[in-house]
């Protein structure tokens, strides 16, 4: 298998849209579909800090990486966090998972960016383990507050 990763093309809505809903199938989340608008148009403006970076097999997107970068008080230079990173379920186990942390790695790099984190489900055992092969977990525990308006 082939794996291509390249920036996203307003082209690639409809495919997106569907590994989008993939992904909210396996966490169980009803999304209100403002915003996922909201987050498709930010991925594409070129001005946000929000971007992401596609897989595609044979003209086909197989998986997607969003992230976005924030300055830090613990180092000089931006962190970057991958916010969402999915693999259809037909394509999990070929290394699409690993090229796309790869290519998101190779980024940091090239921008100058300190680290790159993460967050992932502790039952998702199958992205740890590919997560595990990168960096061991650094023992933190994640607060969310959500904060209505």
């Amino acid at each position: 298998m082939s794996v291509a990763i390249r920036d996203p093309r307003a082209t690639d809505h409809g495919e997106w849209l569907a590994l989008w809903n993939g992904y909210l199938a396996f966490y169980a989340v009803d999304l209100d579909p403002a915003v996922t608008a909201a987050t498709w148009a930010r991925i594409l403006d070129p001005a946000e800090r929000m971007t992401m970076r596609v897989a595609e097999v044979d003209g086909r997107l197989v998986g997607f990486a969003i992230h976005h970068h924030h300055d830090s008080t613990w180092v000089a230079t931006p962190d970057c966090y991958l916010e969402d990173l999915f693999v259809d379920a037909q394509s999990r186990g070929h290394g699409v998972g690993r090229a796309l942390l790869d290519d998101l790695v190779a980024i940091c790099r090239e921008k100058g960016w300190s680290r790159l984190y993460w967050h992932t489900n502790e039952a998702n055992e199958r992205a740890r383990a590919l997560y595990d092969s990168f960096v061991p977990s650094d023992g933190h525990v994640r607060y969310r507050m959500s904060i209505a308006p």
